[in-house]
């Protein structure tokens, strides 16, 4: 982890490299195959997208519509949880990946315990979603983690789902997702009670990132992909990055796990595989 210029204590007890979507470019987006690939190339940590089925099931989806990623035709609420198991979420990624499922946030969850990586969920709802979105996956998580040596951040562009996430499992760390960083950052931040505020790397800078530790919360830049840029965020002091290349960037900055370890993670992704 990034140290701090000013000497504050570490914010951000989790991994600093992190998985886009689990498995970045090298797999299709949000499937158990993309967690098997972030976990092979050595990441600790992964991001995936959390949607509610229509019947109210957690499942991972990034989009409101199927067609970009799947097999599949119109709304993602349109579909029960079980029809869109059904669905083929890999062959857009390529012929290798035929087959592979959308797969419901407990599966996630199972595998990446399994595999011993931390996990960033967002919190995506659809339109008109977004509290029954927040509470549901809430409250998914709180009982799929539950014993768990480290517990997942729960993050969201919705200030209405986080709210909800809140009130639903208190317990819980949560951080904000912003594209643009707005004036009134700080009071949106604690307003949710949350741990980091998680931006787009470009609309961070350095004196923004120190502003943002003062304030008492850990900075999480997205999506960066270029070892420069990365390696620049991680100067000023930001406490994550998440990456799409997964090859250009995770050997490099992730933190090497002890040869135990490794071991023990070889053994599990080949019964997981």
């Amino acid at each position: 982890m990034a140290s701090r210029e000013h000497g504050m204590p570490a914010l951000w007890p989790y991994p600093n490299v992190v998985a886009h979507r689990c498995g970045g470019t090298l797999a299709p987006e949000n499937t158990l195959a993309a967690i098997r690939t972030g976990a092979a190339l050595g990441f600790d940590g992964i991001e995936l997208d959390v949607m509610l089925a229509g019947d109210g099931v957690p499942v991972l989806m990034h989009d409101e519509t199927l067609e970009r990623t799947t097999s599949g035709r119109g709304r993602v609420t349109a579909h029960s949880a079980a029809q869109l198991a059904r669905l083929d979420a890999g062959v857009w990624k390529g012929r290798r990946w035929r087959g592979e499922p959308v797969p419901s946030l407990a599966q996630a969850v199972r595998l990446a315990r399994e595999l011993g990586l931390w996990t960033n969920v967002e919190i995506k709802p659809a339109k008109g979603y977004e509290r029954r979105t927040g509470e549901a996956v809430a409250g998914a998580a709180r009982a799929l983690w539950q014993g768990a040596p480290r517990m997942p951040v729960l993050s969201s562009f919705s200030p209405l789902a986080l709210g909800a996430a809140r009130e639903a499992a208190p317990e819980l760390p949560r951080g904000l997702l912003l594209q643009r960083v707005p004036p009134h950052w700080c009071e949106m931040a604690r307003d949710l009670e949350c741990v980091a505020l998680h931006c787009s790397h470009r609309a961070l800078t350095q004196a923004l990132v120190r502003a943002m530790h003062e304030a008492g919360f850990a900075v999480l830049a997205w999506t960066v992909n270029d070892p420069r840029a990365a390696r620049k965020l991680l100067g000023w002091g930001v406490d994550c990055i998440v990456t799409d290349a997964l090859k250009r960037i995770g050997p490099e900055f992730a933190r090497p796990a002890p040869p135990t370890a490794k071991r023990g993670l070889l053994q599990r992704l080949r019964r997981s595989g």
